[in-house]
């Protein structure tokens, strides 16, 4: 089912295989953080030394549960970025968007002022005479 038709975030937690060494689970997490993969493989090394048994279990869960990244998720890197931000920090993204809007709204305001003014007019017309 393509993401695009039941309107769900397709930013979410995958297993990256492609980019992975065994499973593609550490790439699938440090892409969901946004973090290096190394630093992510460093972390699990470090995990396993000190907490085998549990770090084995939760790899082989996340390996068995976590479904595998399809190949074109995102139509751009900005397209990515925006559902990163709507997943993280879905207030901010809001923000973002309002002052964006309202910026927008401000410059065809000044836009619609400059067309309708009456110099506007005037100019057109002594750039026309120029031609």
């Amino acid at each position: 089912m393509n993401w695009q038709t039941d309107n769900r975030n397709p930013f979410r937690l995958y297993r990256d295989p492609q980019h992975g060494l065994l499973a593609g689970v550490c790439a699938g997490i440090a892409e969901f953080f946004g973090v290096e993969r190394i630093v992510i493989r460093l972390a699990t090394a470090l995990a396993l030394i000190f907490f085998f048994p549990p770090t084995v279990l939760a790899y082989v869960v996340l390996a068995l549960v976590l479904p595998t990244k399809p190949p074109a998720l995102y139509g751009s890197r900005d397209e990515e970025e925006f559902w990163r931000g709507v997943s993280m920090a879905p207030g901010d993204t809001l923000q973002s968007l309002q002052r964006k809007f309202r910026s927008l709204d401000e410059r065809l305001g000044q836009m619609e002022s400059q067309v309708t003014s009456g110099d506007f007019e005037l100019h057109r017309k002594f750039r026309d005479l120029g031609r």
